[in-house]
């Protein structure tokens, strides 16, 4: 556990230096060329930079132990940093559509596009490689912050090939309503990705449950034992990298109670190994003990008791 919190630790840090070289890199030729469609992919790679920056701190906080006020851990940090980096991205976005409606007016054929064209070029090679690095620790940690800043840069992969294109395309045509134009085109990609991203946060931060496929996997796990003749009341949420499930398991009443607790602790274990990082708590009772009380459809064996 503490290798991959250290993992995570890095991974966002890399993300940080890399999205603070890009954002100078861009504003700077972009006010030296005089392009509003790379100064607005800059302020992208800004939110990128904040987000980064709040992904840091997030994954720094996710991974305190739990203490007295947070027994289930500090997860919702993450969940948290997500929404933050979405409201973000949306805000962004509209900045740069108004400022792009300005310049229609005042459009202007931008010198020196070369200088625009390579630092596009650099920042689409940098992205690509951190942000694959970013989904990759994600995807080993579950860290949903990772996984948000990692979406951000691929996301900022396409709105920079499209600042590029429309680069080439004003150097070779010279039409100055282009660089405008691609403006609007970024902000709406941005705009977009913001838009999803504050759904999933809402989703994360509403406790919704897990998706039907894992929690049909949790399922599998449990009928496949022969000694629980059943489960009801699954319960499952996210919390952070972490997930957490509570479910009712039924067990034949003459099994002694050593022999119920092994049993649980073997049915942690490979939900586990299954999931990774996850909170299990099971209750167990006899059969015929109570009807099921939440979330029909669960299964129960047919059993016999002398």
């Amino acid at each position: 556990m503490q290798n991959l919190d250290v993992l995570k630790k890095r991974t966002a840090w890399l993300s940080v230096c890399s999205n603070t070289t890009l954002v100078l890199l861009k504003l700077i030729t972009g006010m030296y060329v005089g392009a509003v469609s790379l100064v607005s992919e800059a302020m992208h790679s800004g939110v990128d930079l904040i987000a980064s920056l709040i992904a840091f701190w997030a994954v720094q906080k996710s991974v305190v132990p739990p203490d007295v006020e947070h027994d289930y851990g500090h997860g919702k940090y993450e969940n948290i940093s997500s929404g933050l980096e979405a409201l973000l991205i949306v805000g962004a976005a509209v900045a740069i559509i108004w400022e792009a409606i300005a310049r229609f007016n005042a459009a202007h054929t931008p010198e020196f596009l070369e200088y625009g064209i390579g630092v596009m070029a650099i920042s689409i090679l940098v992205n690509y490689i951190i942000s694959k690095q970013l989904m990759k620790v994600a995807r080993e940690t579950g860290s949903q912050a990772l996984e948000a800043d990692g979406l951000h840069l691929r996301a900022d992969i396409w709105t920079s090939v499209g600042v590029l294109i429309g680069l080439v395309a004003i150097k070779l045509t010279g039409w100055p309503w282009l660089d405008p134009a691609i403006a609007v085109f970024v902000a709406c990609i941005i705009l977009r990705a913001g838009w999803r991203m504050v759904v999933e946060s809402a989703r994360e931060l509403t406790d919704t449950s897990l998706p039907p496929e894992d929690e049909a996997r949790i399922g599998a796990i449990f009928s496949r034992h022969e000694e629980v003749l059943g489960y009801h009341c699954l319960r499952t949420r996210k919390s952070g990298s972490y997930k957490l499930l509570d479910v009712h398991l039924l067990f034949s009443p003459d099994m002694p109670l050593f022999r119920v607790h092994a049993i649980c602790d073997d049915l942690e274990h490979q939900i586990r190994g299954v999931f990774g990082t996850f909170d299990v708590l099971i209750h167990a009772e006899p059969a015929d003990g109570h009807p099921p009380e939440t979330k029909k459809g669960q299964y129960e064996k047919s059993h016999q008791t002398e």
